[in-house]
This record gives C-alpha cells, sequence and structure tokens, in this order.
C-alpha cells in the first residue's frame, strides 16, 4: 500500500505546544457514529457511551528519558528508547556523529554544569538504524532518581522546549506532569500514551455513574512512535518492537463483555495494539508478557475492539495509518479535513477524537 495515501496539509499554527487545562476541556471530535460528525468537548464522553461499556487503558509510566550531555565540548541530546538491562539503553542521539564506542558523556542541567556532573555514560556501540548503545555509570538502583534530576520528558520532535543553560528553567512547562496519564503506574515508557491525556477525576466520576467499567493494560511506548515512515510501501516499513504485558483477568474481562454483546473501546492505540497482539483468529483474548510489533495498515479485519479513542496523528505516520484501519480512509481523511476547518489541536498535546470501528471480524 502506497504511503503516500496517507499524506495530508496541516498547518503547524494546529500543532499544540501545551495542553488544554483542565485537561478535561480538550476538544473531543465524536465519530462514534457512522457518517455523522460531532464536535464536542473531552468531559461529555460520559453522554457517548452506554452503561457496560468497557474502556481499556494503557497504565505506563513515562520516564524522563531525554538528556543533555557533553562529550569534551561537543553537545548531545540523548533520548532513551529501548533497556537491554539494568544500565545499558539504545537511545537515539543528536550529534551522535561526535561519539564512539569507548567516549563518556557527561549530563547536565540548567543547575548542573557538565563539569560538576557525577551522572555519566559511556558509548558501547552504535548502530545506524538502532542508533547508539550507552552504559550508565551508576548503580541500577539509582538510576531511576539520576533521571528524575536531570532528565525532562522525551517530547515529540514537533514540540519545541529551550535546551539546557538558556536560564529558562529546568521543565519551567511542568512537562513531567502534563505529559502523564492520572492513572500512570508502570515505569518504563519513554513517550506518553497520549490519548488518556485527556482522563481526570471528575470524567473518572461521571463515567463510573454511568455504569462504564475500566481495565487496565501495560505498554511501554518507545520513541520509535515518532519516527516517520520512509518507505514508499507499507510492506517496506519496519516497526520497532514496545514491550506489553496483558493480565488473565484482563482478559477475562474483556472476554467477558464481548460475550454479553458489550462494546469493547480502546484507549489510544497502544491499547488497541496490546489488545489486538493478544487476541486469537476467533477475538478471544490470552494473557501476553513480550514484546509487540503489530503494524495495523486499512485492510485489517480488528479482532477486539468496537471503538477507539485517540488523538490526532502525523501524516504518512503508523498511527494514521491504524485510525484508517479502525473507521475508514475516506471517513477519517474527511473528519481530519473538518478538524482542520475547525481549528482543532493536534498531535500529543492536542485535541481528541472517539471513532467507531467498521473493519471487524
Amino acid at each position: 500500500m502506497q504511503v503516500d495515501i496517507f499524506d495530508f496539509e496541516l498547518d503547524r499554527g494546529l500543532i499544540a505546544k501545551e495542553p488544554a487545562n483542565p485537561r478535561d476541556t480538550s476538544r473531543l471530535l465524536d465519530l462514534s457514529e457512522e457518517g455523522t460528525i460531532c464536535d464536542r468537548r473531552f468531559y461529555e464522553l460520559p453522554d457517548i457511551l452506554r452503561k457496560g461499556d468497557l474502556l481499556v487503558f494503557n497504565d505506563t509510566k513515562v520516564i524522563p528519558a531525554r538528556l543533555y550531555g557533553a562529550r569534551g565540548e561537543a553537545r548531545v541530546e540523548v533520548t532513551l528508547y529501548r533497556p537491554t538491562d539494568g544500565l545499558q539503553w539504545w537511545s537515539f542521539v543528536k550529534n551522535a556523529k561526535r561519539l564512539r564506542p569507548g567516549d563518556h558523556i557527561r549530563f547536565y542541567t540548567d543547575d548542573i554544569s557538565p563539569e560538576e556532573s557525577d551522572f555519566t555514560a559511556s558509548v558501547i556501540e552504535k548502530k545506524e538504524d538502532d542508533g547508539v548503545l550507552i552504559a550508565f555509570n551508576t548503580l541500577p538502583e539509582q538510576l531511576a532518581s539520576c533521571l528524575q534530576r536531570y532528565g525532562l520528558m522525551p517530547l515529540p520532535p514537533y514540540i519545541k522546549r529551550d535546551k539546557p543553560m538558556s536560564g529558562s528553567g529546568w521543565d519551567k512547562y511542568n512537562d513531567k506532569e502534563n505529559y502523564q496519564t492520572i492513572y500512570a503506574r508502570c515505569e518504563g515508557a519513554v513517550a506518553a500514551p497520549t490519548a488518556g491525556l485527556h482522563f481526570t477525576d471528575r470524567v473518572f466520576q461521571s463515567l463510573a455513574e454511568k455504569g462504564v467499567e475500566k481495565a487496565f493494560v501495560t505498554l511501554h511506548v518507545g520513541a520509535g512512535t515518532f519516527l516517520p515512515v520512509k518507505t514508499a510501501d507499507t510492506k517496506d516499513h519496519k516497526m520497532h518492537t514496545e514491550y506489553c504485558e496483558i493480565s488473565p483477568e484482563v482478559c477475562a474481562a474483556v472476554n467477558r463483555a464481548k460475550a454479553q454483546g458489550r462494546r469493547v473501546i480502546a484507549v489510544g492505540t497502544t491499547s488497541l495494539r496490546l489488545l489486538e497482539t493478544a487476541a486469537d483468529a476467533q477475538g478471544v483474548l490470552h494473557p501476553f508478557a513480550g514484546d509487540t510489533d503489530i503494524f495495523i495498515t486499512p485492510g485489517y479485519k480488528f479482532r477486539a475492539i468496537d471503538m477507539l479513542i485517540t488523538n490526532f496523528h502525523l501524516p504518512k505516520s503508523t498511527l494514521f495509518m491504524l485510525i484508517c484501519a479502525v473507521a475508514g480512509t475516506d471517513r477519517m481523511k474527511e473528519a481530519y479535513r473538518h478538524a482542520i476547518e475547525q481549528h482543532y489541536r493536534f498531535y500529543s498535546y492536542g485535541d481528541s477524537s472517539i471513532l467507531k470501528c467498521v473493519n471487524k471480524i
């Protein structure tokens, strides 16, 4: 399938740099009924759902995986994306050409210069497709606190932030709170499951009063989610793997809902990808713990979900391809034209949508 099918024009002024405040006042494009488009606010989500609907959330927690470092006079920006053990991580590095195996990187902040820093890493290996493997020179039990002190949230590249040593203050945009769902629990993601950023205690209370059920799965979102599709044909694109888990209890809850004719609604493309990974050919879910590289494009028949809540995605991205598979390519192109005309806010900190799945087994 040609990647150009999934292209569209977007004014960069529509790319959200900060979330709505409060979160649940973001806009919600309602595509829950075929053939209709309705403009709502996210706090109206309970009005769309039914008693007995099952929402499936991704409870992964984003770690501060973006680091600024120095190798001598050279400056690098490191984004961690996959651990190989407690201290070694594959990472994407800006100015990676300045690094060689055996080099040492000193990480710094606005308040801690490279010369003062005691948080360092060694370069182990470089690969063209996988980036740079680094090993932190600290104890495994100290790494999390070091990342909290030195790291920033790994925002996607279209959200610009001041670099350290600018005098602007560390995390002045409060991304460590904003780029995290209120139900985040399992540390390991290096990108947020952004469909969940709109949920608030107020929305959860309204959903409970409506009789909507909740279940939680874990998929540690990788930085590969930001990588563009560089091939001309989707069949030639290589998906990065991401670790995920779904418990026997959640599988039973989903299977029970499906058997009873209740709707299963994935909150985000990450939850959807895990549900589809865990479902067999008949749509029955089984416990799963491991890596997934599932790549969903139009023509795919969904086995686990009835609806999807999701943000607005980049042109020619795997995520835009996925939502076209869910609701139909023509339907989503029409919806995106409407969203652009109505000045919806796009991408990770942007507005939301709810889609009906029209391609199921």
